[in-house]
């Protein structure tokens, strides 16, 4: 046996030592957050939380709200690193000793928004384009929401991107919202439900969503810096209720704080709504961030719990931690937030190692786009049954811009790089529909005039220039109602960030549809044809002037990137439409019970008063016994459905068991939507659950079961900050819009 040396003994020992008391590596994952944040540097810690953007503006217009109002003289972002996936909104800041990656942030709300092309390859990455979140709202099929959200964490997934920046659920408080084609409704119920399904689809893919924007961010004049002064009980009830839906049902991964002032503070600074509320009271445990450029005091957002402050920037890295060596910022602040961003990190896939393969199945998430636009199209009218199409019909007389330009979605982070739109006339076309070559011609002959008139955007987001439309002569028409069998006309509407839409020639028809709406209705209705109405639009129209020109309105929205098959398949009635409005269409502009208070911009506004309170769209309708043109829930089918069997059963005070027996009574198949209310001692009705049903042949039923619980009669005590049930009466509503109310009943709580 071979004897070991002391000496030898002597140097094993003493290497055990040295290994024993060699420090631990310390790496996110294998080590506590607690020793992650120990071991960073003041300036690590400032700048995690501040992003990594490499280099901005890209795209953004001039200004993006002025370098002074802005950035508040802060110098312009300096990138960083390489862009990890191009054209992503942004990423975080990496720290690689620690092992902490940097994650990619991308919008958007209709799909994921990232470069179509990059400079090193020939390779595509297009997204599907889904349709507008307003359109989706109009399905009231959160089944198929949670899908759409399947195939967009899916696309982000394996194109890189941690986050998805969506989905928005702000609540269309007026019709001129630029951004309500990324919101879903008037209603916080249903804009709750609907983000709830898309944030469960999108996360079960294993990437995070961000929903936006927190809160009351319902006007895009001024977004910035304007104040919202809105009142407690209204700010929980309308405002905040969406999200505290989405928030307990879907538990984001973070939530996105608006750009605007609730109440004289910035949304970002605001530790009421940041942590009272979203944390406290909602259970929150994810990281808020900024709205790109956000806020005014960086200080502030930190203190208040705005855990990312995006898009990044060295500078006010800088700024936070001379706060803390300066003892204006408490250090441990800076640990709680970082701690928030670890615990979100952990989580991606770019954490996780994920093999991107940079292949989605983009063919299979266009077909769950097209069901999802059939679902949420809406008929607002059919007059001796206009539509379907019969089997007569062979040659159609097309009009348009948007018949063969279809916008497919919006504009700005709502905005997708895809691969192609469907335009109607393609989805006619294909469908074995002639329209004559002659017009299609002469209605590209036109926009390339009217392209050249309004000349190029100056950014990307920009919204569109919506192009004059075509006004034709008498004469022109005259001949074409000779030789076709039935007209189209399609009106579009476009918008986007920057920018609220405006009344004349947006909200209401341009001089020359109400023109050819006139026109085309006289030649083709003296020749016993039918004039069909498609509104290709992201936000709410008039439509009480003209619509008795039509014989038939479809209500199409901006339905992604399958926009001309869907389209086609409800025309020729392949599909029932099953749509119902999410928002009221009013008569007229002055109906609407924000117009007098919404913010023009040619006024530059620095407040905006919600003076119209609890009563937003249908309820103030509803409360005034004011006939919109269409009401809120209004759609119509190709087939008539009954309502049997309908009862209400108290199990409990305050918890009822609703059920109601669908019958299609009509000759094509369909699907109804079930939607129950409740008015409350003040007059007030509220939209308290909704479903719908699955294909009913004819004759078919199907049962519905809906549950109202103790939650739904409360109101918020602005006094107590608390919300209660007030004792008294109430009524049980149950109908399919919230006009056409089949069953009533009245209850008394105590």
């Amino acid at each position: 046996m071979k004897l070991v040396s002391r000496r030898n003994i002597y140097l094993l020992l003493g290497a055990f030592v040295i290994a024993s008391c060699s420090p631990k590596k310390i790496e996110l994952g294998t080590s506590s957050n607690k020793d992650v944040i120990a071991a960073m540097t003041l300036k690590e810690k400032a700048q995690v939380l501040v992003g990594n953007d490499p280099g901005f503006p890209r795209g953004y217009p001039s200004g993006f709200g002025g370098a002074d109002t802005l950035f508040n003289s802060e110098p312009p972002v300096v990138g960083q690193t390489k862009q990890i996936v191009p054209g992503a909104a942004g990423t975080t800041y990496p720290i690689p000793r620690l092992g902490i990656p940097a994650i990619v942030l991308a919008d958007g709300p209709a799909g994921v928004r990232i470069a179509p092309q990059r400079p090193d390859t020939s390779k595509t990455y297009y997204a599907t384009a889904f349709p507008i979140e307003t359109l989706l709202a109009c399905s009231w099929d959160t089944a198929t929401v949670r899908k759409v959200g399947e195939c967009m964490g899916n696309e982000a997934l394996e194109y890189g991107v941690d986050i998805l920046l969506a989905p928005a659920l702000n609540i269309h408080r007026n019709p001129l919202g630029g951004r309500n084609f990324e919101y879903y409704s008037e209603d916080p119920l249903i804009s709750g439900e609907m983000a709830a399904a898309m944030v469960n689809g999108v996360q079960s893919m294993g990437v995070g969503t961000s929903i936006k924007h927190f809160a009351a961010n319902n006007n895009e004049t001024n977004r910035m810096s304007i104040d919202a002064k809105i009142d407690d009980k209204t700010l929980h009830e309308t405002y905040l209720k969406g999200f505290e839906i989405a928030v307990k049902k879907s538990h984001p991964w973070t939530v996105m704080s608006a750009y605007n002032k609730i109440n004289g503070v910035y949304c970002s600074e605001n530790p009421d709504l940041l942590d009272s509320i979203l944390r406290k009271s909602w259970g929150f445990d994810g990281l808020v961030m900024t709205d790109w450029f956000a806020g005014r005091d960086r200080i502030k957002q930190v203190i208040a719990g705005n855990d990312l402050l995006m898009p990044g920037s060295s500078y006010i890295a800088e700024k936070i931690a001379e706060a803390v060596q300066n003892g204006t910022l408490d250090e441990k602040l800076l640990d709680r937030n970082v701690d928030r961003i670890l615990n979100v990190i952990k989580k991606t896939p770019r954490f996780n190692h994920y093999t991107y393969s940079e292949t989605p199945d983009l063919k299979a998430h266009a077909k769950i786009a097209e069901q999802i636009a059939l679902e949420g199209m809406v008929l607002l009218k059919n007059s001796d049954d206009a539509l379907p199409f019969t089997n007569d019909i062979k040659s159609i007389a097309a009009f348009g811009i948007g018949t063969f330009q279809t916008i497919a979605v919006g504009t700005g982070s709502g905005n997708v790089n895809r691969a192609y739109t469907i335009s109607l006339n393609e989805g006619l076309l294909a469908q074995g529909y002639n329209i004559p070559e002659e017009l299609k011609g002469l209605y590209e002959a036109h926009v390339e005039s009217e392209k050249k008139r309004v000349g190029e955007k100056s950014s990307y987001f920009q919204p569109d220039i919506m192009l004059k439309e075509k006004d034709w002569s008498a004469a022109d028409l005259s001949k074409y109602a000779q030789t076709c069998d039935i007209a189209l006309f399609t009106i579009s509407r476009t918008s986007g960030e920057f920018a609220d839409r405006k009344i004349q020639d947006d909200f209401a028809l341009t001089q020359e549809e109400q023109n050819m709406l006139k026109k085309l209705s006289k030649v083709f209705h003296a020749k016993n044809k039918k004039l069909i109405v498609v509104l290709n639009v992201g936000g709410v129209v008039e439509t009480a002037s003209w619509k008795l020109y039509a014989d038939a309105i479809l209500l199409a929205w901006q339905p992604g990137q399958e926009a001309g098959t869907a389209i086609t398949q409800i025309l020729k009635g392949d599909v029932s439409p099953s749509g119902k409005l999410s928002m009221t269409f009013p008569q007229k502009y002055t109906d609407v019970p924000s117009a007098t208070y919404f913010p023009d911009a040619s006024k530059d506004p620095k407040k905006v008063t919600y003076t119209e309170g609890l009563h937003v769209g249908y309820k103030y309708y509803l409360a005034k016994g004011i006939k919109p043109s269409y009401e809120f829930g209004f759609g119509l089918s190709y087939t008539s459905f009954e309502a049997k069997d309908i009862t209400v059963s108290a199990k409990e005070d305050g918890v009822y068991d609703c059920d109601v027996t669908i019958t299609n009574s009509g000759n094509f198949s369909g699907k109804e939507v079930v939607q129950l209310y409740i008015k409350n001692q003040e007059g007030i009705v509220k939209l308290k659950d909704f479903a719908k049903t699955n294909t009913l042949n004819k004759g078919e039923s199907s049962k519905i079961n809906m549950v109202l619980t103790h939650d739904d009669f409360t109101s918020y005590n602005a006094e107590k900050k608390h919300w209660e049930v007030q004792p008294g009466s109430y009524q049980i509503m149950i109908g399919n819009s919230c006009e056409n109310i089949w069953f009533t009943k009245d209850v008394e709580l105590k």
